[in-house]
């Protein structure tokens, strides 16, 4: 049976949207403290949706995640082409659906 956390309590989300707003980012509040990154960003963007702003280490992280996911979709896509190909060449259809 899972386990499930109890809510934190409305003086803990607002200490923490307080240091955000001091100007400590999502990523060292995650690190330090328990909830993630995910979860803080939620707390931040309800306590004032207009006051979120992204801060240069959550743009530089974003930055990496976009290229890194580019460059995975272009080796699965060059993995693909290259097991169609060797299919044709060896006159083999792998069965079954593909694991990926």
């Amino acid at each position: 049976m899972p386990r499930h956390r109890p809510a934190y309590p409305p003086e803990f989300r607002e200490q923490i949207v307080a240091l955000h707003r001091s100007g400590r980012s999502v990523v060292d509040l995650a690190r330090e403290f328990e909830p993630t990154e995910h979860t803080t960003r939620d707390w931040i963007a309800k306590a004032d949706p207009s006051s979120f702003t992204a801060t240069d280490s959550d743009r530089d992280e974003l930055r990496r995640l976009r290229k890194e996911v580019k460059r995975l979709q272009q080796e699965r896509d060059i993995l693909a082409k290259a097991a169609a190909w060797f299919a044709r060449e060896t006159g083999s259809v792998p069965s079954g659906p593909s694991s990926s």
